[in-house]
Formats: C-alpha cells, structure tokens, sequence
C-alpha cells in the first residue's frame, strides 16, 4: 500500500507538469527590443514591411505622427504538438487510473476511462495558442549620419527571425539578448 501511494504522488505530480507544460506552451511571449542600422529608414523600413507582409502580416493602422506602424497576423498553434500533448494527457489519466485501481479495488475497471480525458489536453492547448498577435514598428532615429533605430513590439519567435533573416542583408543589430537567452 505504501509503493502505491508514492506511485498516486509521482503520478499526481506529472499531471501537475503536463498542466504547467500547457501554460507555458499557450503563453504569451511579447518582447520589445531596440533595433539599430548604419542604413538610412528609407532603406531599413521598406525591407522591414516588405518581410513582414511575406511572412502574413497585414497593416492594422499606426501613427504617422509617432512614427509608429502595427501590423496583425492569426497565429495558429501546432497540430504536432497538440496531438503529442492529447497522447500525454491520455498516458497520464490512463495511468491516475491504473493506479486508482490498485489502491481502491472496488472500483473496478472504471478509473481506465479517465483516459478519455486526455484529448483535453490538446484541445486546451489549440484554444489558448490560437490567438491574434500584433508586431508594432516604431522609428526612434532616422539620421543619415547615424543610421537609423527601430523599437520593435512582437512575439520573441518572431523578433529572432527577423534578427536571423534581415540581420546580415539590412545590417541589422541589437543586444544580441534574443539569441542568448533559452527562453
């Protein structure tokens, strides 16, 4: 009786994970950086819009005034990863349920069927990770002499792309945090 219930505890503890797990794969990771160029805005902002729009952005409006533009694209989640969290969830719940069973007998078969369970965890994942997503543009300086900066507002995927894509062809640089961190 006592390996089955630190067997319920180790099997509490990964639905716990796997919760955690779905948190932050839906989670929302905005970041805001500061990007320079030695080529004038004129040069910088068309390769800027043009990617974009490549990649599925479309305008959504901006300030003139401020120098600001917002551009806003549906982000779909991932089929692939959906369906792996569906089979993690249903793993787990069979195994809560296998191990229900042992403790408590008079259940039955019964705690099995809380496998059914597990899809729900790929669907939370779909409905959490679909959402909208802006990138907004923001020209700070646009000197001939010092080229020109541009504050960026997206999601860190999409800033590292950019980074990694633009970069080398528009002389793009930055604090290089994006690239380092993990996460």
């Amino acid at each position: 009786m006592a390996s089955s219930g630190s067997t319920l505890l180790l099997t509490l503890l990964l639905a716990v994970g796997l919760l955690f797990f779905l948190r932050a794969a839906s989670k929302d990771r905005t970041t805001t950086v500061e990007v320079r160029s030695s080529r004038p805005a004129l040069e910088v902002l068309p390769a800027l819009i043009s990617w974009l729009e490549q990649r599925g952005w479309r305008a959504a409006g901006g300030d003139p005034e401020r120098r600001h533009l917002v551009y806003r694209a549906a982000v779909a989640s991932s089929p692939a990863l959906a369906l792996l969290l569906s089979l993690l969830g249903s793993v787990g719940a069979a195994c809560l349920g296998l191990v229900l069973r042992q403790l408590w007998p008079l259940l039955s078969w019964w705690p099995l069927l809380l496998a059914l369970l597990g899809p729900l965890a790929g669907v939370l994942y779909r409905r959490r990770a679909q959402r909208e997503e802006a990138v907004e543009l923001r020209l700070i300086s646009h000197d001939s002499a010092t080229g020109s900066a541009v504050k960026l507002r997206a999601h860190r995927d999409e800033l590292i792309a950019l980074e990694l894509e633009l970069g080398p062809q528009l002389g793009l640089f930055s604090d290089a945090n994006l690239l380092a961190s993990p996460i």
